[in-house]
């Protein structure tokens, strides 16, 4: 019989299990509690070949597991641990773009943010738990010391089931860096929904489920700031919004400065664009390109996108320009390639 931790161990990370592991036998009763008697819950396994704690333990506090055993040949076996956990030296927390039970796009990156630097990717890509419903291959990437994303290599399909845990509390994530807390979400992927803006035709198709539903005149950036094209994932909607130039650096009393208040709004980057309700353009939508880099929809037709699309769907933009979408503006992981997606993340 093992256990883990072992006998007078130290600097255990909480958030790590504490184990027995029984060979040629059948684990017993187990026992762990805290100094202060407190008992901390865990479960055998199936099979009686271990036991395995079910929640995690304090920062900075000693604790003694006690288990029984009992041999093939009958004769019991008994054994003790006491052991004492680490004392962060810094603690970091982390938020991810998921509202629990929510219905997303097929689309959709899995972004987790941390609150400070994290000095062992590989260790905190272990503690990210994802779990698909069909299983979908996928991989992580690094932007930046803060920032990491997962995404599938092709998109999800429709239904899928996504169940994440950001299971970083107690973890050790570099230097004597532990998580906060926990981040559970599940969510659900709904219908399959791809948005086709084409700058040439100046029209938009929309695909839902593989089938066009429908066909829409539109109008997107003149030369002088023509729409970037590529693949943008929705990230966020909105009924009253003011469109406003400076919050990407051009002010707004400037020549081609504007702050615009517009019933629907759909943000598609953080550079600025969105699809949204331009009844002022509705004249030159399905003709010619006019904006400042957003695509123009008339109100009726803009409501209605609002209200079909969601999170996390697809919107590409084609034969716009010479300007070209960077994957690191907004949800874009789409236009980065599968092959060097992979290469932006330690344990791939």
């Amino acid at each position: 019989m093992t256990l883990t931790p072992a006998q007078g161990a130290a600097d255990v990370a909480p958030g790590e299990p504490v184990t027995v592991a029984v060979v040629d036998g059948k684990v017993g009763e187990v026992k762990l509690t805290g100094a202060d008697g407190k008992v901390v819950a865990g479960k055998p396994k199936e099979d009686g070949s271990g036991w395995e704690s079910a929640e995690p333990l304090g920062y900075g506090k000693t604790y003694t597991v006690t288990a029984a055993a009992t041999g093939t040949d009958g004769k019991p076996v008994t054994a003790t641990s006491t052991f004492s956990t680490s004392k962060p030296g810094k603690q970091i927390g982390v938020s991810i773009n998921l509202v629990d039970g929510e219905t997303v796009g097929v689309g959709l990156p899995l972004i987790f943010t941390f609150t400070g630097n994290v000095p062992d990717k590989a260790a905190t890509e272990k503690a990210l738990k994802i779990v698909t419903e069909p299983q979908a291959e996928g991989a992580f990437h690094w932007f930046g010391e803060k920032t990491v994303i997962w995404r599938p290599k092709e998109y999800f399909k429709a239904g899928t089931k996504i169940s994440v845990n950001a299971a970083i509390y107690g973890k050790n994530l570099g230097n004597n860096t532990f998580g906060r807390e926990d981040k559970p979400a599940k969510v659900v992927v709904g219908d399959k929904l791809v948005a086709t803006a084409d700058g040439g035709t100046h029209q938009m198709k929309v695909v839902v489920n593989d089938q066009e539903v429908k066909q829409m005149p539109i109008s997107m950036g003149k030369p002088s700031s023509s729409t970037p094209a590529g693949t943008y994932t929705v990230m966020s909607e909105h009924t009253g919004y003011t469109m406003d130039s400076s919050t990407y650096g051009v002010p707004t009393d400037s020549k081609a400065g504007y702050r615009t208040f517009v019933k629907y709004a759909v943000r598609m980057s953080n550079s600025g664009i969105f699809y949204h309700s331009a009844p002022w353009s509705v004249g030159s939508q399905g003709k010619r390109n006019v904006s400042h880099g957003c695509i123009n929809l008339s109100t009726e037709n803009a409501k209605w996108l609002m209200d079909t699309s969601k999170k996390g769907d697809i919107i590409t933009v084609a034969n716009s320009g010479p300007q070209v979408l960077e994957p690191t503006d907004g949800w874009s992981v789409w236009q980065m390639s599968w092959d060097d997606w992979k290469t932006g993340g330690d344990r791939n």
